[in-house]
C-alpha cells in the first residue's frame, strides 16, 4: 500500500482540532491505533497523527529551531511511524515514549546533517579561495622570475647571451649552437658556462 500523505504543519497552530489544553490520547488508545497502522489502516494513521503531531513538532522545534526544518522532520517521523508501527513493543514503553524517541533521533540526525552540509560548503569555499590564491601567487611569481631572468640576461656579454639563448630557449645542443655560430664547441661550452655563472650570481642563486 502507498504511504499516506502527511500534511504540512503550521508553526503557529499545528492542528485546528487541537488546542493548548487538549490532552493527547491515552496510551491504550494510541497503542490500539499503532496496531491498526501496522495493518496499513489509513484512518488509524490519520487519527494517530491528529492526536500526537503537535508534540512531535514541538520537540523538533526545540531541537532544530528552524520552523521549516521542524516541519520536514515531523513529516519524516510520521513516515517512520507508518513503516515501523509493527515494531512498537508496549512492554518496552508507552506509545508516546516510542514516538518521541523516534522524533528526537530524527531531529538530532537532521542537526548533524545540516552541520555536515555547512562544513562541506565551508571547506569547499576555503579550498577554492586557497586554490585561487595559489594560482595568483604562482602566476605572479613566474612573471617576476621571467622578468628577472630577462634583466639578468642583459648583464651578459653579447656572445654569452647569444649562446645561452640558443641553448636554453632554442633547445639546441652545444654542437648545434657551435655550428650555427661558426664557433668551436669548446668555445661555446665556455661561453655558456660563464654566462650561466653570471646569471646565477645576478639572480642570487647559489
Amino acid at each position: 500500500m502507498d504511504t499516506p500523505r502527511v500534511s504540512r504543519i503550521s508553526p503557529a497552530r499545528p492542528h485546528a482540532q487541537q488546542t493548548a489544553g487538549d490532552p493527547v490520547g491515552s496510551s491504550a488508545a494510541l497503542a490500539e491505533l499503532l496496531g491498526r497502522i501496522a495493518r496499513q489502516d489509513r484512518n488509524a494513521f490519520a487519527e494517530f497523527y491528529t492526536q500526537t503531531s503537535r508534540r512531535v513538532y514541538g520537540l523538533a522545534r526545540r531541537v532544530l529551531i528552524d520552523p521549516e526544518l521542524s516541519e520536514d522532520t515531523t513529516q519524516e517521523v510520521y513516515l517512520q511511524v507508518w513503516n515501523m508501527a509493527d515494531r512498537f513493543n508496549p512492554e518496552a514503553g508507552s506509545p508516546m515514549a516510542w514516538l518521541m524517541t523516534l522524533a528526537h533521533r530524527r531531529a538530532v540526525d537532521k542537526v548533524r546533517s545540516e552541520q555536515s552540509s555547512s562544513e562541506r560548503e565551508a571547506r569547499y569555499g576555503a579550498a577554492m579561495q586557497v586554490k585561487d590564491h595559489d594560482d595568483v601567487v604562482d602566476t605572479v611569481t613566474q612573471r617576476l622570475e621571467a622578468e628577472a631572468v630577462v634583466e639578468c640576461l642583459e648583464t651578459l656579454t653579447e656572445t654569452q647571451q647569444e649562446s645561452v639563448r640558443l641553448a636554453y630557449y632554442g633547445g639546441l645542443t652545444y654542437r648545434e649552437v657551435a655550428e650555427k655560430l661558426g664557433v668551436a664547441v669548446p668555445t661555446i661550452k665556455s661561453r655558456i658556462r660563464d654566462g650561466l655563472i653570471r646569471l646565477k650570481t645576478c639572480l642570487g642563486v647559489n
